[in-house]
């Protein structure tokens, strides 16, 4: 597996693991989400960079891969469980 697909995978996880956080912290509404997902999303990469950055062409290659599906799973599963909180 590529480097930039490993990435491409921990950061759909990390999508699902801050809409996790966010529920556990009582997080209900969108700008809090939004100060979380970035908060999360911001060490990640620090981390992401200092695993990966002999490993890719472009250090800022490790910043935009999966990107938007980090931001499309946090807001699918924090939607998904808040609702299924709310509905016990």
């Amino acid at each position: 597996m590529s480097p930039l697909n490993l990435i491409y995978w921990i950061k759909l996880i990390l999508g699902i693991f801050t809409a996790a956080l966010c529920v556990l912290l009582g997080v209900n509404n969108i700008l809090s989400g939004i100060v979380v997902s970035i908060a999360v999303y911001l060490v990640s990469d620090k981390i992401l960079k200092q695993i990966f950055v002999s490993k890719v062409e472009k250090p800022s290659d490790i910043t935009k891969t999966g990107l938007t599906i980090y931001v499309c799973a946090w807001l699918l599963f924090w939607t998904l469980l808040y609702t299924l909180l709310l509905l016990h």
